[in-house]
């Protein structure tokens, strides 16, 4: 008989145990949708004929679904025998399932196709709106069933914040851990410099990304006509990239979006602390499409652009900088609906945290813009400034008409 070994962070333990409502909130690196994706697994094996879904709130391709790190684990786990992983589902041992939804597709009537199932996996829960907690809570009513949540920390007044995380009134039958990246035995190198970076240089991103705090909304954020949420981005689509280069520890930084009216979407990030130039075609080679439109790329380093124009990406070209480029560009920002694809990590973080600066003897909010945690930001500046410039161009022909 074969034993089938899963390690697991002991932080977690508490969860392998049964309970109706088991939660895990936490910062970055924690390993939270890692030990679910297993605990799937393991489910499936210990008990035939189990059905189970995971679920968001928007889910409008199986590429945002946790349908590939389940096909992961299965194949990691060597558990391939238990297991028939189909185009739009999961098949387990003794006619069990696995299925993948978003809640904004469901109604009141057509929840009720979930009735019967033991297992509701909720992904990215900071985003579960009220309204899909009261459909899923009562629908997923099976003796035994469990309601898993995992998390990342947003604001404390989140609907799962209210359901799981409640002194007054925590959920009856309830397993909640708190797990960040200490607890993680396995956390990768590579987010533990970008760990590292963080600390020292923004501590309130710190706490937020990397401990699971929640975020402060003060009044000296710039952008506040932003959304984060998943969308599929049109096989038609006019593409703006933009690029930053950068400096000591700074970040090297390629983005791409796609304007739809008065609606900015932006859908792709590369990123990458302390890249040398030699490296740097490799990583923009990570955004689709990225060798085949113009980039728009920060003018500071002539000799950095002519060294990617010879290495694969010959429409690249320096921005037109000048002055109060940096306050036009931002307010430009600001005139547009900001729709960020929760892929691209570093776009939200800055986007949520660049601000003004403040007096620091009257804490006054200064009409001056922090020069910091703006690469991203710096490198959408760029890629749709020739839009900008189109815009003032046309509204100055309309004027003097």
């Amino acid at each position: 008989m074969s034993v089938l070994q899963i390690q697991t962070a002991e932080v977690f333990a508490p969860l392998l145990e049964p309970a109706r409502y088991k939660g895990a909130h936490g910062g970055r690196g924690s390993g939270k949708s890692h030990f679910f994706a297993e605990m799937l697994v393991e489910d499936h094996i210990l008990h035939p004929g189990l059905r189970s879904v995971c679920v968001r709130e928007v889910q409008k391709s199986l590429e945002q679904s946790a349908m590939r790190l389940i096909s992961d684990k299965i194949e990691k786990l060597k558990v391939s025998s238990y297991f028939d992983v189909r185009k739009y589902e999961i098949e387990s041992v003794g006619g069990g399932i696995i299925i993948f939804q978003g809640m904004q597709n469901h109604t009141k009537e057509s929840i009720k196709s979930l009735e019967g199932f033991d297992r509701a996996w909720v992904e990215e829960a900071q985003a579960i709106s009220q309204s899909s907690l009261d459909m899923l809570r009562p629908t997923i009513r099976e003796p035994g069933s469990e309601l898993w949540f995992s998390w990342n920390p947003r604001f404390e007044n989140d609907p799962v914040e209210k359901l799981l995380r409640s002194a007054d009134n925590p959920p009856p039958s309830g397993i909640i851990v708190e797990s960040n990246y200490e607890h993680n035995p396995w956390f990768p190198d590579v987010l533990r410099e970008e760990m590292e970076w963080d600390r020292r240089r923004d501590p309130d991103k710190f706490a937020h990304v990397w401990r699971g705090q929640h975020q402060r909304n003060t009044e000296a954020r710039v952008f506040r006509n932003f959304v984060v949420e998943e969308f599929e981005t049109p096989s038609d689509a006019r593409f703006y990239f933009g690029a930053d280069w950068g400096f000591a520890n700074d970040p090297t930084v390629l983005v791409r979006c796609w304007i739809e009216g008065r609606k900015l979407y932006i859908d792709q990030e590369a990123y990458k602390i302390g890249c040398g130039i030699d490296r740097t075609p490799a990583l923009f080679e990570k955004v689709p499409e990225s060798k085949r439109w113009p980039i728009v790329a920060d003018s500071a380093r002539p000799d950095t652009i002519d060294y990617m124009q010879r290495h694969g990406f010959p429409r690249m070209e320096g921005a037109k900088k000048g002055k109060d480029s940096i306050y036009e560009g931002v307010e430009f920002l600001k005139s547009y609906d900001i729709v960020i694809h929760p892929r691209c990590v570093h776009v939200v973080d800055e986007f949520t945290f660049f601000a003004f600066k403040k007096d620091r003897l009257t804490d006054e909010i200064l009409p001056v813009l922090e020069d910091e945690k703006n690469h991203t930001i710096d490198s959408v500046r760029y890629a749709i400034e020739k839009t900008r410039n189109a815009s003032r161009y046309d509204l100055r022909r309309l004027v003097n008409g």
